[in-house]
């Protein structure tokens, strides 16, 4: 089974969020979102929580092919316990900004 991580914080989650997912799903089983827990981070918009029942809600007819998860720390040592070796990230282009 070929697995995927892509993480971020996801404070809120995005269309182009959902569309790298989306298109994860044609190359990849199975997507992890690995819904980064940041103490650091001042106020965010959304609990930790939240975010993660948002990123549910928006994929429920895929559930069994989407894992939402948290995580803090470094991402390659997530990505270790959960034993992938394939992160999924998009790009920005220049318009982005």
């Amino acid at each position: 089974m070929s697995i995927a991580i892509y993480p971020g914080s996801f404070d809120p989650i995005t269309n182009g969020h959902v569309d790298i997912i989306r298109s994860g799903l044609v190359a990849f089983d199975k997507i992890i979102v690995g819904v980064l827990s940041n103490p650091r981070k001042i106020q965010p918009l959304f609990t930790e929580e939240e975010r993660m029942t948002m990123i549910r809600d928006l994929f429920k007819d895929d559930a069994d092919r989407i894992e939402v998860d948290s995580f803090e720390g470094l991402l390659v040592d997530y990505c270790k316990r959960k034993n992938v070796h394939v992160i999924l990230r998009g790009l920005r282009a220049v318009a982005d900004f």
